[in-house]
């Protein structure tokens, strides 16, 4: 995409993240574009990993997993970090890791079915190399979820970047 998006771009994600299930037609209605155009466009999004994939949402308490918590780990120097990254790589309580500033190194989101099992999981995170301890807060309920990006958002941040352009810009750059 040589990193510029136009407002065709924007509307294709926004309509993807309403529904990720849209028909092909129905989003090149929506965007005004012909078939092809539209699957060229979806396939440059990929591409350049603006669109990174399409996934479901499901909802852990109707399976079973009735505790869901974020567990504040910190680790004792960067050299335990590729080993503590596969550790969390074979878990598969861990749904989601992210580095971070504050206290401690990482957060992890993690699901398990009651508190004995959280618990067990503690203590297998609390043996790991370079662990020196964890914080853990319990979910108690999810206030927001939000799995698509405001275009609005989006426009006013590439338009701070000078990395969204027009139509016709994109039209006369090909010229």
């Amino acid at each position: 995409m040589s990193g510029h998006l136009d407002l065709i771009d924007l509307k294709i994600i926004e309509s993807l993240g309403e529904n990720g299930r849209v028909r092909l037609s129905e989003l090149a209605e929506i965007v005004g574009l012909s078939i092809p155009s539209v699957s060229e466009r979806l396939d440059k999004l990929q591409k350049s990993n603006i669109i990174k994939g399409f996934t479901m949402e499901v909802d852990e308490r109707q399976l079973g997993f009735d505790i869901q918590a974020f567990i504040r780990v910190r680790i004792d120097s960067s050299k335990h970090y590729k080993s503590f990254m596969e550790h969390v790589m074979k878990e598969d309580e861990i749904m989601e890791c992210y580095s971070v500033t504050g206290e401690g190194s990482h957060i992890l989101k993690v699901m398990t079915h009651n508190t004995s099992s959280l618990e067990s999981f503690l203590s297998r995170i609390q043996s790991w190399p370079g662990v020196l301890g964890t914080n853990t807060s319990f979910v108690l309920s999810q206030l927001k979820k939000k799995n698509k990006i405001s275009s609005e958002i989006v426009r006013n941040n590439l338009q701070d970047r000078q990395v969204l352009i027009t139509f016709e810009e994109k039209r006369s750059r090909k010229q």
